[in-house]
This record gives structure tokens, sequence and C-alpha cells, in this order.
């Protein structure tokens, strides 16, 4: 299995709904794509104050290593993938991955 995360510092004209509209097009994924387990998705909520100015972040849970890189290449990540650049702070310095096997 593979937990697939998205660390996201968003730039500040990007609102809850925008926010939401995005993740929601990851979420659609898991409908149209096999291998996806399960899409998580929120801001950070820890005290610690360690996040780094992440404030949001995505998680994707794959059955297989396979799934994942399907899913890297699908167009509709694709296009998904460019709105979450588009809309982090400074494009992808905005973003963090990073893929755990478990």
């Amino acid at each position: 299995m593979i937990l697939h995360t998205v660390l996201i510092r968003f730039k500040t004209s990007v609102d809850k709904a925008q926010k939401k509209e995005i993740f929601e097009a990851i979420l659609a994924l898991k409908d149209r794509l096999s291998g996806i387990s399960d899409v998580k998705y929120g801001p950070n909520v820890s005290p610690e104050g360690l996040g780094g100015g992440f404030e949001d972040a995505l998680v994707v849970t794959f059955d297989t290593v396979e799934a994942r890189d399907a899913y890297l290449v699908h167009p509709d990540h694709v296009t998904a993938g460019e709105r979450i650049v588009a809309a982090a702070e400074g494009g992808l310095a905005g973003l963090l991955v990073f893929d755990l096997e478990v």
C-alpha cells in the first residue's frame, strides 16, 4: 500500500470553496481509477506549530505501486495537479510530495 501525501501552501487568495473544489477533483478519481482505496484532505490541525507553512494536505491511499503510477500519468490527475500547482504559493515550491510504502 502507498500513502501519497501532498502538503500544500495555498496562495492567500485561494478560499475554502476553491480548496474544496480542487480536493474534490482528486476525490472523484477514486471512482474512475482502480487501485485507489481512500482519499482524505483538509487543513493542518496540529498544535505543535511545525507545519513549515503547509496549511493543507491531501492523502491518497493506493493498493499498489502500479496503481499509484497509473494515477500519476492519468490525464484527469494531470489536470487536477496543474490546478493545485497554480493555486500553490510559488507554484511547485508551495508543494511537498511524500510517498510512504506501508
